[in-house]
């Protein structure tokens, strides 16, 4: 698997909150800019999205891919990785979330190869770039709800 590229945010909201917005996948298309589609494949023995068919358009690069998601028993994390892309071989990814007085800091950890080879420094740079897009966006998303 390639390097993990990993980056943290505060997000003015308890850990349910952020982590209700995360497994909220009908909603993405409302507030993540690139995911124009998501639709719940299977759901786990509680009931939170197993497998997730999303379609992303983040301009040159559109994918429609699917993951598949392990919650914790907590509610303080998530983790998915890719079972079918056309654009990707591989997917990882996790957030992490831990309670700072009233607040949450998120910490997103993500690792992607895509089906075409990409120099190290770039994919590294795209990731960041995502996540920083997804950071803000959950940010706003949970701070805009509560």
């Amino acid at each position: 698997m390639a390097d993990q590229s990993t980056q943290s945010i505060e997000v003015d909201a308890p850990p349910e909150k952020v982590m209700a917005v995360i497994a909220d996948f009908a909603s993405y298309p409302e507030w993540a800019k690139q995911v124009r589609e998501t639709e719940v494949l299977a759901t786990d023995e509680a009931g939170r999205p197993k497998q997730v068919k999303l379609t992303l358009d983040a301009g040159p690069i559109k994918d429609v891919y699917t993951l598949e998601y392990d919650w914790a028993a907590d509610g303080r994390s998530v983790s998915w990785h890719l079972v079918r892309g056309q654009m990707q071989k591989a997917q990882d990814g996790r957030y992490e979330l831990e309670a700072v007085g009233n607040r949450t800091r998120v910490t997103y950890t993500l690792s992607v190869e895509l089906v075409l080879p990409m120099i190290g420094l770039l994919r590294r740079k795209a990731e960041k770039m995502v996540m920083d897009t997804a950071l803000k966006e959950l940010k706003r998303r949970v701070e805009d709800l509560a």
